[in-house]
């Protein structure tokens, strides 16, 4: 029942000329106020290590690229080399569909999943790859 009031409050919103950054603040009101979940935007850092161990670790164990050395998983190569700088969206983009040697993950995969390598990939380079 609570979802389904939700649902219509964000249809009525959003027949009104509302720009779309108020209408996700709305949202979000609404889904707070309703008991109904907002969906994440950052990934888990924690799984994103355990995903990242278990499928990106082979190529890119330390932060390293094996296949090519240039462009590592450091900070400074993430900015210079990554399609949209360096980013959660910019790694994600490049985890789902892959680029040059690199795989597309996107079918093997799950969002989540994806989420969590790309937040667990920008931490570890701020930190610095151990």
């Amino acid at each position: 029942m609570k979802l389904a009031i939700f649902a219509t409050l964000v249809a009525s919103a959003s027949a009104f000329s509302i720009n779309k950054a108020d209408m996700a603040k709305a949202a979000a009101a609404g889904a707070i106020a309703f008991g109904v979940a907002a969906p994440a935007y950052a990934g888990d850092v924690g799984n994103g290590e355990t995903v990242f161990n278990a499928n990106c670790a082979a190529c890119h164990a330390g932060g390293q690229n094996v296949i090519m050395p240039d462009k590592t998983l450091e900070k400074e190569a993430l900015e210079k080399y990554l399609a949209g700088g360096r980013n959660e969206a910019a790694v994600r983009t490049q985890v789902t569909n892959g680029k040059n040697a690199m795989p597309a993950f996107g079918g093997r995969l799950d969002d989540d999943q994806i989420a969590d390598v790309a937040a667990y990939v920008i931490a570890t380079s701020e930190e610095g790859w151990d």
